[in-house]
């Protein structure tokens, strides 16, 4: 059932009739639409089933009857994801298509959810927005500079709901920060930090291969991979290359599909950072700059495995680490002038700069309980566990479709974030220094 038929009046007769009642009609149609189908099941494609996109959908499924949601389509290039993506949500044959394009032409799809890999999701994102649907891209926006632009412009143009994936954007605790940081607890932004490092003896990505699938076989066939489609010759998203089976199931390893782990891993970090230090909008670098290298695993991909970015803005200075051959990271961290926060198990622990340690104190004495002991630092904790509102990220994404929520991570956000970390991933492979010319809008190396 589509979620126009639930209605026993067309729209153009609601909306008549809560003319003469409400003074809400001045509203644009989109808003109407979103107010007029509040109440409606959701009907939501998956378009990617791999990994990350099979967890969405066993997610998705889990919250179907809380949410009045229902996963009606699904998408993937190779057969045997696609067949068992149509097993899990107990579709019929026409549920699973390889051709998104198939998904955005159902009328009865109202959203979808994005998990193909990187250099696919603005060209999927933007023709959703187009077709009338919502949309949920997984983190990285884009592949480019200039596909995260032409995105922001499409939401913009469109009107459409879009949410962008690092799901820490939706955890409490980055917003409490970020109040606090309004309020003047610490004083100015300055730098902070934070990373994302792993280890393993098989090597990162190096994800497992099933032998004998490719685009030789027939394409009714569980071992069938479109890899033309895959690449995206025809829209000039990848260069076009005999079928490589280490490039289809291990793409992160390759700089043609994604960035690595800047895109990967880093953008995990960024993305909450700027939400606390400017807001729910971000902003955009001066100047980025990232070292490195391949220093252990090389294997045939071209990424680094360590990697180490330095992102300027106008203001404050963010570092940013990540390295696959060793997991001691840095802590993640935002100092002020007349402060810091420091991770605690539910929030943060606020402690003064010495220096300042008068107006810390005066600022936060809501919060210091009795005089601070002289050879001690004042500080305290701020408690904020679970997710904003108790919505984790699919569920704000689906409260941002009906209207009662902004999306945790919406395209200002998420286009400022791919900008930066795009410069790096530049600023790494030719070793040089980006800086952000916001009036061309482009990044220009040196």
């Amino acid at each position: 059932m589509s979620s126009r038929s639930m209605f026993p009046v067309s729209r153009r007769t609601f909306l008549k009739s809560a003319a003469l009642a409400s003074p809400m009609l001045a509203m644009p149609a989109a808003s109407w639409a979103r107010i007029a189908g509040s109440l409606d099941r959701i009907n939501i494609g998956m378009i990617g089933t791999g990994g990350m996109g099979t967890a969405h959908i066993e997610s998705l499924l889990r919250k179907s009857q809380a949410e009045n949601i229902q996963l009606t389509m699904v998408c993937d290039v190779y057969r045997k994801r696609l067949n068992n993506a149509v097993r899990l949500i107990g579709g019929s044959e026409s549920s699973g298509v390889m051709e998104y394009e198939k998904v955005l032409d159902n009328k009865d799809v109202n959203a979808v959810l994005i998990s193909t890999p990187d250099h696919w999701h603005t060209k999927i994102a933007i023709d959703a927005m187009n077709a009338g649907k919502d949309v949920y891209v997984e983190k990285p926006l884009s592949h480019t500079i200039e596909q995260a632009l032409e995105c922001r412009d499409a939401v913009h143009k469109t009107g459409r709901v879009l949410q962008v994936g690092p799901q820490r954007t939706s955890e409490n605790r980055w917003w409490e920060a970020g109040k606090a940081i309004k309020a003047g607890r610490i004083g100015p932004v300055v730098w902070s930090q934070g990373s994302y490092c792993r280890n393993s003896r098989e090597g990162q990505f190096n994800w497992t291969i099933d032998k004998g699938a490719g685009p030789q076989n027939p394409p009714t066939s569980d071992g069938y991979i479109d890899w033309d489609r895959w690449l995206g010759v025809k829209y000039n998203l990848a260069p076009k290359i005999p079928y490589n089976e280490d490039h289809f199931f291990r793409f992160r390893k390759y700089y043609a599909y994604n960035g690595g782990v800047a895109t990967d891993l880093m953008y995990h970090w960024l993305a909450p950072l700027l939400l606390s230090i400017h807001g729910p909008d971000g902003a955009y670098p001066r100047r980025v700059m990232s070292g490195g290298g391949q220093y252990i695993e090389k294997d045939g991909r071209d990424i680094a495995d360590t990697m180490l970015l330095t992102a300027d803005y106008d203001t404050h200075s963010v570092f940013l680490a990540s390295v696959m051959v060793n997991d001691v990271g840095v802590p993640e961290m935002i100092r002020g002038q007349k402060g810091q926060f420091e991770p605690t198990g539910d929030g943060w622990r606020v402690t003064e700069q010495g220096t300042w340690k008068q107006e810390f104190r005066e600022a936060n004495k809501d919060m210091l309980k009795g005089e601070v002991p002289k050879d001690k630092a004042a500080t305290f904790n701020i408690s904020a566990p679970g997710n904003k509102d108790g919505r984790d990220h699919e569920e704000n994404w689906i409260d941002a479709m009906r209207g009662k929520a902004k999306p945790n991570c919406n395209i200002e956000l998420g286009c400022a974030v791919m900008v930066a970390i795009k410069m790096g991933v530049e600023s790494y492979r030719q070793s040089k220094v980006f800086t952000w010319d916001a009036k061309a809008k482009k990044a220009v190396g040196a």
